[in-house]
Formats: structure tokens, sequence, C-alpha cells
């Protein structure tokens, strides 16, 4: 698929809410796997896979595709490969709240990112809206309790940039979905074969771990196909319908179904700190839905500033053919045939005389509005002088007014002769 259509904001919130609730939902079969699977193995089987998934979906997604979609698809998976393995890495240094607080924070970089990169200019909901995203964040993670265990700075430092990583990739993704060659089917599996081989770099040191049970592998194969394969693959679609900033709130919403499948599946208590963060969550999510498809604004239609920019150098070069520029012809070269003021016999009737002729006048702006008003009022100027003009453009419009004045009369004896 080469491009996406007209943005669908709902289509859009629909499928990145879809993309929240789908990593929500990896969360707590990661954290049973990582006590069986090194965290850098894990990743790197589960991101492969994703991408095998989508090419075995669609074996020839990958042929005849631009060079820039290669390039752009390996740069998005080496930016999140390379955020996932910090944020692995630093999971030992770190309580699980805090690094999870801490890649929450992608929700208030993506804006600051794109008013610094793109000069953006972010809406005061949506301001609202990344407020109201990183205090539910808040509620979810510290208010919940930090276990004991000791914050090393470096790993906070590396989580931060993790989450850094992962609002640069939301950030361009917005801008490449806005190309006309958006292939994000092919761009989701080259990006995750790249994420995949990113990772395995970290845990190839000391050897790849493959699950040892039937369990594990049906654990792996939800974590590949519905929270990597799917979830990318609807990432890429639904923030083509959404500005990245709006996106980035939508899909940080991810704690309130994290939440959910704790308290579903794994019982686990409803406390005040779900309650308030699912309805902070839920507000930053309704203020960053967009109201309406917008477009962006080098394709909106030019504001008063540009309009006068224009009208300037219009009038630049108007006043420039105003100006009849004398340029000797070159040798051997025939003089311009000029026809003279006398090849309209009746110069006063018509309504463009010489200035339509050769050589006869470089026509203003002004002369052109009057010549098109006495044009549309030709049915009430006489032609038979005026069409006997040595030019076409003279005789076709004579004869257009003559043709005029005849449906004129007619239609008047008509009507008369009814009454």
């Amino acid at each position: 698929m080469a491009g996406v259509p007209a943005p669908r904001p709902l289509l859009g919130a629909v499928l990145l809410l879809f993309v929240s609730a789908a990593w929500g939902s990896a969360f707590p079969l990661m954290k049973d796997l990582i006590h069986r699977l090194p965290v850098e193995d894990l990743l790197a089987e589960r991101y492969l896979l994703a991408a095998l998934t989508l090419l075995l979906i669609r074996p020839r997604c990958l042929r005849g595709l631009p060079r820039e979609t290669w390039v752009n698809g390996a740069i998005l998976g080496i930016m999140f490969g390379i955020g996932q393995t910090a944020q692995a890495v630093a999971l030992h240094g770190l309580p699980s709240a805090v690094s999870g607080f801490a890649v929450g924070c992608s929700v208030v970089i993506t804006p600051i990112l794109a008013l610094l990169i793109h000069k953006a200019r972010v809406q005061t909901r949506i301001w609202y809206g990344v407020v109201f995203a990183l205090a539910g964040m808040t509620a979810f993670t510290l208010m919940r309790g930090v276990e004991e265990h000791e914050i090393s700075m470096i790993a906070l430092a590396a989580t931060l940039a993790a989450a850094a990583l992962y609002s640069g990739h939301t950030l361009m993704l917005g801008q490449i979905s806005k190309q006309r060659a958006f292939h994000p089917y092919a761009l989701t599996a080259i990006q995750l074969a790249t994420i995949g081989l990113t990772t395995g770099v970290a845990g190839a040191r000391d050897g790849i771990t493959l699950p040892a049970s039937a369990p594990d592998w049906l654990l792996l194969a939800h974590l590949s196909v519905v929270s990597c394969a799917l979830g990318f693959l609807a990432r890429s679609y639904g923030q083509a319908h959404v500005p990245a900033i709006p996106s980035a709130v939508l899909m940080s919403s991810q704690p309130v179904f994290v939440a959910l499948i704790a308290v579903i599946w794994f019982h686990e208590q409803l406390g005040w700190s779900m309650v308030v963060g699912g309805g902070l969550m839920a507000a930053a999510m309704l203020l960053a839905v967009p109201a309406r498809a917008t477009t962006p604004e080098k394709e909106r239609a030019p504001g008063r500033r540009e309009l006068l920019d224009v009208s300037r150098r219009a009038a630049r070069v108007l006043t420039d053919l105003r100006v009849k520029r004398e340029e000797p012809p070159g040798p051997g070269a025939e003089p311009a045939t000029i026809l003279a003021k006398s090849a309209c016999v009746d110069t006063a009737s018509c309504p463009w005389h010489t200035r339509s002729l050769k050589g006869g006048g470089e026509p203003s702006l002004e002369r052109l509005i009057e010549r098109a008003t006495l044009i549309v009022r030709a049915r009430n100027l006489p032609g038979p002088g005026c069409c006997r003009s040595v030019t076409l453009l003279g005789r076709c419009l004579c004869a257009l007014m003559e043709e005029s004045e005849h449906r004129r009369t007619e239609s008047s004896a008509r009507w008369f002769g009814t009454k």
C-alpha cells in the first residue's frame, strides 16, 4: 500500500488505543517470562518473530520499495532498538515503578522535541492532555509505592534517554506518514527486523536462550504476534491519521490496560492509585483526540501575509511588463511583424483595440480588468466594425458578441410573442 487516504482521526485514535492495549498486555507476560529468559534474548526473539510473521503474511511486501523506505525503516528500528536495549539493561539498577515513570516521560519529551526540531505549534488542549497523562503516569507508578531498591543515576539517565528515543521515533514516524510514498506495512516489517537485530547484538554476547516449554512458547507467540506485529502495524497506520503529539498522549495510556489486566486476570486489588490514574488518563485521551481532520500548515491555504507577498511580486512583474523593452535584433534576424492600428477599422468600438495586437502595447492589470468587463457587456456593443479585425482573437470575440446579441433578440421576440 503506497500512501494513506485522507486523515480519519477517530480511526487513528482507535488504532493507537489498540497499540496501548497490545503493549499493556505484554507487560505482565514479560514480567513472568524474564524469570526464565534473559531480557535481551526475549526482546530479540519477539521482534524477529514479529517481523517473520508479517513477511509470512505478505511475502512480496518488500519488493519494489524505494530506497527511502528502507532507510527510514532502518533508522526507526535502530532508534527503538537502542531504546529497548537501554531500558532493559537499566532495569537492573532501577525499581520497576521508577523505570515505568521514566519511560512514561516520553509523553512530555515528545512535544518539547517537536517545538525544538520542527517548530511545531502545540494546541493548549494538547498541553493539558500531556499534563494529565504525566499525572496519571505518576499515579500508576510512584503513588503505588517504590520497593526498597537503590536507584542508580546512570540507569535513570539511560532510561530517560530511551524515552527520548521513543519520542524521536514517534515524531519521525509522524513525518514519514505524511509522505505520498508511504508504505506502512513494509515499513513496519523493516523496523521490526531492525529492532530484533539491534537488541540481538546485546543478547548474543553469551548466546541466545530459547523458551524451554510449550507455555513459554505460547507467551512468546502472543508477545510477537499481538504486541509487536499487530501493535506496530496499527501504530504505523494510526499515526497516519493522528499527529505525533496526540499520538504520544494516546499511547501513554498503556498503564491503564496494564492495571485492567492485573485486576481482571491476576485478581490484583483495585486501589485508589488505579482509580485516580485511570481518570487522569481518560481525561488526557479525550483531550488528545483531534476534533476533526486537520491538514499541515504547509498544505493550508496561504494566509494574508502570503497573499500580500504574492501580490507585491505580481505588481513588480506587471510593472516590468508595462515598460516596452527594446532589444536589438540579432544578426540575420527578421524584424518582428507589427500590426498597425488601422487593422481594426472602427477602433473606438473595439473594447480591446490596439492593445490586443502584437506590438501594440503591454496591457496592465487595470486594462485587463477593463477589457474583461467590456467583453461581459458585449451584448450592448455594436459589432460590425470590430469584426473586420485581422487578428483571430478579435474575430472570435466579435463573433461571440454577435451570437449573444442574436440570442438576446430572439428570446425577446419569443417572450413578447407569447404574451
